[in-house]
């Protein structure tokens, strides 16, 4: 098994308005959010053409120059999470680069396979924040020993055991400090009710139920190098925290609980830490307080749909979506790139964004996109 993890990070975090009512912008190759003096969050994609290592210098070049900027400000690197176009032909050399090697060496790096829809073959986001609070970032990923012979309900059992063991030396209890996970799956169509299936069995081992709480996530289509695995996840906890530090958001109206439709996730976290509240938004798609699909076949209202979810989330604890840092945007159909592009630059302008092809747990849904926001 591969783990990533840093023990001490500082927190990560994260009106809607009429999309025709902004002026168009390009998409911008690299994003900087700045909107808290101790953290930014970036989305690095290299605007080359050529080939794959050349990207890697060309990202190396920018990231440097960024960070050493970074450190003049007491700013150092939290985690990283890197997509890639093709995980089986890219992630030796991404690994074997001085991209990795010498400046992200210390880094906690999750790496999965979502191919960013701009061509760019490779993007990452990289959050910065000066030494205040902790946070432990832990990405897993199978390798192919030991994901061999595993259906994706067992290989996610062992993926949350992993986490759990990890935890244990390290005093993290995932029930309350445990904020926000990843679970990328391999052919999301025919695994994913495994994974369902796993989750649910392991919250109830430790009393996350409908009654308590679960924990914010993003289930999405991703693959890891090894073919074998079916599952990987990338793990956020918190643990400095308590439970009646947190609220689980809700939007009743506008989204139901996730129970009620048989999986176990919160739509979205609130965390408070000292004076500033941290909104950790689960993969968020366009459906409706009974849990039906809204906007079938339309890839441009299910996006606007799945923002006023958003809106409505964040406001639980008066919170916009001019609060967001930045967004991660999953599509099923490459072809809808430009479109939700050109409404996300309009839009949002200075927010940084990446769209990957990453198909949703239902057919159904286009588009998903996940979020943080800070207050």
């Amino acid at each position: 098994m591969q783990i990533f993890f840093h023990k001490k990070c500082t927190t990560i975090s994260l009106i809607f308005s009429s999309f025709s009512a902004q002026k168009y912008s390009l998409h911008k190759k690299n994003y900087f959010s700045n909107f808290a003096p101790n953290m930014k969050h970036n989305i690095f994609t290299p605007t080359s053409r050529g080939s794959f290592s050349e990207r890697l210098s060309e990202l190396k070049t920018s990231i440097d120059t960024y960070l050493a900027s970074e450190v003049r400000l007491n700013r150092h690197i939290l985690w990283v999470r890197i997509f890639l176009s093709d995980v089986q032909n890219q992630h030796s050399p991404l690994i074997a680069s001085p991209l990795v090697t010498d400046t992200l060496h210390n880094a906690p790096l999750s790496i999965i396979e979502q191919p960013p829809l701009d061509g760019s073959k490779i993007a990452i986001l990289l959050v910065t924040a000066a030494e205040s609070d902790n946070f432990t970032f832990h990405s897993l990923r199978l390798s192919a020993e030991e994901a061999r012979g595993k259906d994706a309900y067992q290989q996610t059992s062992l993926l949350f055991s992993k986490y759990l063991d990890l935890c244990q030396p390290l005093g993290i209890d995932m029930p309350s400090q445990l904020v926000r996970t990843w679970i990328y799956v391999r052919d999301i169509d025919n695994n994913y009710k495994g994974v369902v299936d796993a989750r649910n069995d392991i919250f109830k081992q430790h009393n996350l139920t409908p009654d308590t709480h679960y924990i914010a996530s993003t289930g999405i289509q991703g693959s890891s190098l090894a073919h074998e695995a079916l599952v990987a996840i990338d793990f956020l906890s918190c643990p400095n925290i308590h439970e009646d530090d947190k609220k689980y958001l809700q939007a009743p109206a506008f989204l139901n609980p996730t129970h009620q439709y048989g999986v176990a996730f919160e739509r979205g976290t609130r965390v408070m830490m000292g004076d500033k509240r941290y909104f950790y938004i689960s993969g968020t798609a366009s459906i409706d307080n009974k849990g039906n699909v809204v906007h079938t076949g339309d890839v441009e209202k299910q996006t606007d749909r799945l923002l006023v979810n958003i809106q409505a989330l964040l406001s639980d604890d008066n919170a916009t979506l001019q609060d967001i840092r930045y967004f991660i945007i999953y599509l099923r159909d490459p072809s809808d790139y430009q479109l939700v592009a050109h409404k996300m630059s309009s839009a949002f302008p200075d927010t940084p964004y990446v769209i990957l092809l990453a198909p949703v747990c239902r057919p159904a849904w286009l588009i998903e996109m996940e979020c943080e926001a800070v207050v």
